[in-house]
């Protein structure tokens, strides 16, 4: 990685913990791959497990979870209390980069490589009269090299008010894009205004709604951080979210889903400071973007995101806004967005979660250990992002991004992106050519 520690390394230069973590999971997935399975039509589970419009939400739904089909058994246990169910995920990024001079004087980009994150994950439901699920997961973090809890508590099923609560850490349920598992979302990364704006994580309470007469679905959620001050995505003291969708066009049939959706969020900086940083849609990169320390005790952000899926295409487009009040007076706002064009090229479809307004993983229609090609998806990405406003020069920058993804299997997969991108800033514009390569895998 770009920081070299002191740590122990092969003689090629990579770490032994990650020669260490590859190991288990080649161990892991060797174990998956050789374990009987049920045939096509046992492994479907419910009858929605083949569906492309999900109906189905429980605690841990829209982190890394476990493939809906079932590939395992040994990974399962069904007792008298509860059922539980254990998995993993594992991110591995590789990037390099062409610069012209002005984005060299800008900053210094090696070629490097590095484990991304590393998670075990457990997820269950209480035999309970009443819907109770909960999902706790652990990750190793590479930035920091250290392990952190990830999504974590309980789900309650509350028909009465048509949705659900859920009491722990979790995502705010602000963004389709935030709340989607980072390792299915669209583009090679999320946008950098939501990277900025939105931590990843939250500890507090959140309402999800649906109302099928009208095709609605709405997150409420407050979190706060007397429970994850430490923690990297404690930006903020507290805060309310608030996500609103419409579904004017939901076909099974047809396979199609129009959505659209608004979303807003007033938040407290934490300890009165914020600084909203990114990086340019490159984890191994430094931060492009960067408005410094700012003195702030109330913030706003709003959204607006739209999609529209037919069969193996899907378009999809988001815009956010973000003010502060700063000491001294002043309301200075940033903002950005996203616009993406995919299609899975071997004809699948990337099924939509209608209760939670998201979509989920792709399924190959025949793996490459069934015999197959596995599954072929292209994308097309636009970012654009100003962080400048009055004397505060955090940047502008855009980026465009092809990028070609293979599923192996619903739960392995390899990613090649290639971006160009332009940044304003320090007085200079400097143009970057990206090249990047991703290894997941997930239980």
């Amino acid at each position: 990685m770009a920081d070299s520690s002191a740590r122990s390394k092969h003689p090629y230069g990579i770490r032994v913990e990650v020669l260490e973590l590859l190991t288990v999971i080649a161990l892991v997935g060797l174990v998956a791959l050789t374990t009987p399975r049920a045939s096509c039509a046992q492994a479907s589970g419910p009858p929605t497990a083949g569906a492309t419009i999900d109906t189905t939400l429980e605690a841990g739904e829209a982190d890394a979870v476990a493939p809906k089909r079932r590939l395992v058994k040994w990974n399962e246990y069904d007792g008298p209390i509860t059922t539980a169910r254990f998995g993993y995920g594992f991110v591995y990024d590789i990037a390099s980069y062409t610069q012209d001079e002005a984005s060299r004087q800008q900053f210094s980009m090696p070629t490097d490589h590095g484990l991304r994150d590393f998670r075990v994950l457990f997820k269950g439901r209480f035999k309970t009269q009443r819907g109770l699920s909960w999902t706790m997961g652990i990750m190793y973090d590479g930035t920091d090299e250290d392990w952190h809890f990830r999504q974590t508590g309980v789900q309650v099923d509350l028909p009465e008010l048509s949705g659900r609560v859920f009491v722990g850490r979790t995502k705010e349920g602000y963004s389709q894009s935030k709340v989607m598992v980072g390792y299915y979302i669209l583009n090679i990364e999320r946008a950098q205004t939501l990277d900025a704006f939105i931590p990843i994580l939250a500890d507090g309470i959140k309402y999800m709604g649906y109302y099928p007469r009208q095709s609605v679905f709405l997150n409420l959620g407050y979190f706060w951080d007397g429970m994850s001050e430490k923690e990297k995505f404690a930006l903020y003291d507290n805060q309310a979210v608030v996500r609103l969708g419409w579904q004017p066009i939901l076909s099974e049939a047809e396979q199609k889903v129009l959505h659209v959706a608004v979303m807003a969020r007033s938040s407290t900086p934490d300890e009165g400071k914020i600084r909203l940083k990114s990086k340019p849609g490159a984890w191994l990169a430094p931060n492009f973007l960067d408005t410094g320390t700012l003195t702030s005790d109330e913030s706003h952000t709003f959204g607006l995101e739209a999609n529209y899926r037919s069969g193996s295409w899907l378009f999809a487009g988001e815009y956010d806004w973000q003010d502060l009040k700063v000491a001294g007076g002043g309301t200075p706002m940033f903002h950005g967005g996203e616009v993406s064009a995919t299609w899975l090229i071997t004809g699948e479809v990337r099924p939509y979660n209608k209760l939670g307004g998201f979509y989920n993983q792709v399924t190959p229609k025949k793996s490459i250990f069934e015999g197959g090609r596995g599954a072929l998806e292209t994308t097309l990405g636009f970012t654009y992002n100003d962080f400048e406003d009055g004397s505060i020069d955090g940047g502008k920058f855009w980026r465009v991004t092809p990028m070609l993804k293979w599923y192996l299997s619903e739960y392995i997969g390899f990613e090649a992106a290639y971006g160009y991108g332009e940044l304003d800033r320090f007085g200079l514009t400097g143009r970057t050519h990206f090249f990047q390569g991703r290894f997941w895998t997930i239980l």
